[in-house]
């Protein structure tokens, strides 16, 4: 392990203003979101959208890391340039998706744990020859009060999973992105929510400790702490940052090398105003932004619909909302630029 190689890594993920974008869907995702705008999910369709997001005008001044899928690392861009190349010409880290998704808990109905383990140690150098500099594993850690869920040995599962992972990823001289996501489906409200992310980060810290995982090299990708989106009372835009930063100032030490929330299904408007919500709250122990997948796409591909004629206009669309992040990591974002944007 090279520490200084991962603590500059991970520097330059969390450089100031800027934030990550998640394009890391598996094909099944993907396949889901092109057919929401009536485009055939083949890899070629999936390689163009990807292009259009990665070349994309002036994106580098706001994105600073691409969590890429297996898929994508592998691909070129229409003049033969690999997209880590591509990225990197730019000024952006790659990244890389590695987990095997979420599965059934045995013996724990409605729970799931994220496998992928099994191998990890070789695709983590194969990946890092392809240009991968840090990597991401998600784990999902759902809410159900009736059913007295999440379950300790849920958390416990997924928080020794994740730490595993980070410290196979630090020996390939790989950042770990580490996302402990407690699901905003659900009736639940924020108090719960909280309770259930304070449980989650104790228990993920503690395995981290553990496992030696240098957090300075480290990457958090949490989600919000937020009411479900079936709760009848939903939470004020003031009331999600300061629960959010209570909860993450209680249990993520400071030595992380940073916070980069997901958004975790919240509208893009959503998820920026929460964002510079926190950002305005004043000094924060460590760097904290976005690591945004729908909440950056969501408008490009309602824009775009595979029609290369409006590529452009897709394209244009993304840096708007990557601008727009970029402020709200700053703590420069107000809801009347939505307006002006779209003016």
């Amino acid at each position: 392990m090279n520490q200084d190689e991962l603590v500059d890594t991970a520097r330059r993920m969390m450089a100031d203003g800027k934030g990550i974008l998640a394009a890391d869907e598996s094909t099944g995702t993907i396949t889901k979101r092109l057919a929401a705008v009536s485009v055939e999910s083949t890899e070629d369709t999936r390689r163009a959208y990807r292009e259009l997001l990665f070349t994309a005008p002036e994106i580098e001044n706001y994105i600073s890391g691409v969590i890429l899928y297996d898929e994508t690392i592998r691909q070129s861009a229409s003049n033969g340039e690999t997209f880590p190349a591509l990225l990197v010409g730019r000024g952006i880290l790659p990244g890389i998706k590695v987990d095997k998704g979420a599965k059934d808990l045995a013996g724990h109905p409605g729970e799931k744990v994220t496998e992928g383990l099994d191998g990890l140690r070789e695709r983590f150098a194969e990946y890092y020859e392809l240009g991968a500099r840090f990597t991401k594993w998600r784990a999902v850690i759902a809410i159900d009060g009736a059913n007295a869920l999440p379950s300790a040995a849920c958390i416990e599962a997924n928080a020794h999973a994740l730490a595993r992972y980070a410290a196979l990823a630090q020996e390939a001289g790989i950042v770990p992105i580490v996302e402990p996501e407690v699901l905003i489906d659900g009736a639940h409200d924020q108090a719960e929510c909280e309770a259930t992310t304070r449980r989650t980060l104790r228990c993920l810290f503690a395995e981290l400790e553990d496992q030696g995982v240098l957090l300075e090299g480290t990457v958090l990708k949490p989600s919000m702490v937020i009411s479900g989106k079936q709760c009848g009372k939903q939470s004020s835009v003031l009331e999600v940052a300061e629960a959010t930063l209570r909860t993450m100032k209680r249990h993520v030490p400071a030595a992380i090398g940073g916070i980069a929330f997901l958004s975790g299904g919240q509208t893009p408007e959503q998820a920026s105003a929460h964002l510079n919500a926190m950002n305005r709250a004043g000094p924060l122990p460590w760097p904290l932004t976005f690591s945004y997948a729908r909440a950056l796409q969501n408008p490009v591909l309602a824009l775009w619909k595979g029609d290369a004629a409006r590529a452009q206009a897709a394209a244009a669309a993304f840096t708007e909302r990557a601008r727009l992040n970029h402020l709200a990591r700053q703590g420069e974002y107000e809801a009347a630029m939505e307006k002006a944007a779209a003016a």
